[in-house]
């Protein structure tokens, strides 16, 4: 239940402001006087946003990365009458792009989807995003602070890029807000995220584009406290961004082995993490003997996962699970190809100070915040309900992929 000091919320999630960002410790400190870094999940915002919604980890919520292996259930499985025609038509880029709209316009993935494994591979995957998770009912597993706002009767406005870009959203809200258009509001601000991937070895423009950030939400506070003195105002991000230092070339690692997909494995390869699965053992000994010998990651063990909160017994995001160090990148991955050549990511792991998330408040809250699920008390005003990251139950709202038509990985992974 929100609490009742003020009947005016604003909370500002702004994708990938790092604590550790150059400029960031001139964002409102006047008015934000409680300021805190919190640690995020492992992986990328798919699995953030989600677990600082809920107050829950990935492996609770079913949000992790965005495509799962599912092939019973695939909305691709249509694309296996296709295999006749030769691969070089299949995974073309124009075939991509009739994909990535037919998922969006037609399969009902949402305005996120991409076409970012091979269409031969499609069928064996299934999209994790086939809701708005900025909405109520949106996240597969779990309640959000958004289903607790609408069980509760708030009067609230949520604000995304499905909406409008932020310079639009920030003007919105503030008209809004004076209008009394609402008690809670919601603004998710995506576009720093993409500022920093190409800027992020610029301190002089970070510090620019967030002083921008800064004159915008100083006058959406003017207009909250205008409107209500005792306006509770915070500023959040699901994570940070890192410095990139180099790449290294785990795609084609893997296939100078020898084996071929779908018949021995199948693999996705994002910037900075790539994830397999096996359908026999001699896959799997040859990929992750090639994995281990890397020197810019590592395999993640299954503990690891688990204290994470990112471990399916399923595996249906991969039963071996290859991580980069912080600031290296995957060569050509299968989200960003040879033109991506960013000098900021995130996606590492969550020890890494570059990876922090902030917190901004001009309010204490309740309880001590350090993680990024800790937002979901500030979001409802309701009692931390972190679950411990060492707990791997399946997300109820997601089943176990059925018994697929095509060949299923090898038995279950032992301790890795």
């Amino acid at each position: 239940m929100m609490p009742h000091h003020s009947s005016l919320r604003i909370f500002v999630l702004v994708d990938a402001l790092g604590a550790a960002l150059p400029g960031v410790d001139a964002l409102l400190p006047a008015v934000l006087t409680h300021r805190t870094a919190l640690r995020t999940v492992l992986g990328f915002s798919s699995g953030a946003v989600p677990s600082l919604l809920t107050g829950l980890p990935p492996a609770e919520t079913g949000h992790w990365n965005l495509f799962y292996y599912n092939p019973a259930q695939s909305p691709f499985a249509w694309l296996r009458h296709w295999q006749f025609l030769p691969g070089r038509l299949r995974d073309h880029r124009v075939a991509r792009r009739l994909l990535k709209e037919v998922g969006r316009r037609w399969l009902g993935l949402g305005p996120l989807f991409e076409c970012a494994v091979p269409p031969s591979l499609l069928p064996w995957f299934d999209w994790v995003e086939r809701k708005d998770i900025y909405a109520p009912g949106g996240i597969r597993g779990a309640r959000s602070a958004f289903d607790d706002w609408e069980d509760e009767g708030l009067r609230y406005r949520i604000y995304t890029y499905r909406h409008a870009a932020d310079a639009a959203i920030l003007q919105r809200a503030q008209a809004e807000v004076r209008a009394g258009a609402a008690d809670v509001f919601f603004l998710y601000l995506s576009e720093l995220d993409h500022f920093l991937h190409f800027h992020r070895g610029e301190p002089a423009a970070i510090r620019q584009r967030l002083l921008w950030y800064g004159a915008e939400l100083q006058a959406l506070f003017f207009a909250a406290r205008q409107r209500d003195a005792e306006a509770r105002f915070c500023i959040f991000s699901d994570h940070g961004m890192a410095p990139v230092r180099g790449r290294t070339d785990v795609a084609g690692t893997v296939a100078g082995l020898g084996l071929a997909t779908p018949r021995d494995y199948l693999a996705v390869y994002d910037s900075t993490m790539a994830r397999f699965w096996f359908f026999n053992q001699r896959a799997r000994h040859l990929v992750r003997s090639a994995l281990s010998e890397q020197s810019h990651g590592r395999l993640l063990r299954t503990e690891e996962l688990r204290r994470e909160g990112v471990f399916f017994p399923d595996h249906r995001f991969g039963e071996t699970i290859f991580l980069l160090d912080p600031g290296w990148l995957i060569a050509e991955s299968h989200f960003n190809g040879a033109g991506w050549n960013p000098t900021g990511m995130h996606g590492y792991h969550p020890d890494d100070a570059d990876s922090d998330a902030i917190f901004l408040a001009n309010f204490e809250p309740a309880a001590k915040l350090g993680d990024i699920r800790d937002l979901h008390a500030v979001l409802t005003g309701a009692p931390p309900r972190t679950a411990p990251a060492t707990r791997d139950a399946a997300s109820p709202a997601v089943a176990a992929p059925a018994a697929p038509a095509a060949p299923a990985p090898v038995s279950a992974v032992e301790a890795l």
